[in-house]
């Protein structure tokens, strides 16, 4: 019954979303109504999928998958999320040429894109209150202070993000481990 419950909610989550950063809320919101996962485990989730070679929504699915329900879990929330884009795309391929000079089709993409950006924008204040948030419900100065560090990497110094990602690795073991903050 597991898997079944995983599969569905994956195939939902790949019909509603447009994959990538586009997934994540709605993995979110499975994991979390489901009780496979809380916020903090979701955020782990999407950092170790952000870190690993591929489309970050399947990494999202293999590693909720596997931690809801093993291997099995892991492999039937890859088919799920596979599902739709492989029906999708059939679909797509076989009236690709009415698709292609459709105005209603054009303008359907034209409002589903911005609930996409509201999406990945609901997304991101949930990973931050989940990673700059303290126990007493204040802000954790030293992550806020680390996060802002790597957006200057990232924006202002082109850094590429497997270094960044490499940087606050090791400044996490420094700060949180080694110094405890």
């Amino acid at each position: 019954m597991l898997l079944l419950e995983l599969f569905w909610s994956f195939v939902k989550i790949g019909f509603t979303s447009f994959g990538g950063l586009s997934m994540i809320p709605l993995i979110s919101s499975e994991m979390i109504s489901h009780n496979w996962m809380n916020a903090h485990e979701v955020s782990d989730i999407v950092a170790i999928a952000e870190m690993t070679p591929g489309p970050l929504g399947l990494n999202c699915a293999t590693f909720a998958g596997m931690r809801a329900a093993g291997l099995a879990g892991a492999i039937v929330a890859n088919i799920g999320a596979l599902a739709p884009t492989f029906t999708l795309c059939f679909a797509a391929a076989v009236f690709f040429e009415h698709f292609n000079r459709n105005k209603r089709l054009a303008q359907i993409m034209t409002g589903v894109r911005p609930a996409c950006v509201g999406m990945v924008a609901g997304v991101v204040i949930q990973l931050a209150l989940a990673n700059y948030a303290d126990s007493a419900g204040g802000v954790h100065v030293p992550s806020l202070i680390l996060g802002l560090i790597n957006l200057i990497l990232l924006m202002k110094f082109k850094i590429s993000i497997p270094k960044v990602i490499l940087f606050s690795a090791l400044m996490g073991v420094i700060l949180f481990g080694v110094i405890g903050l």
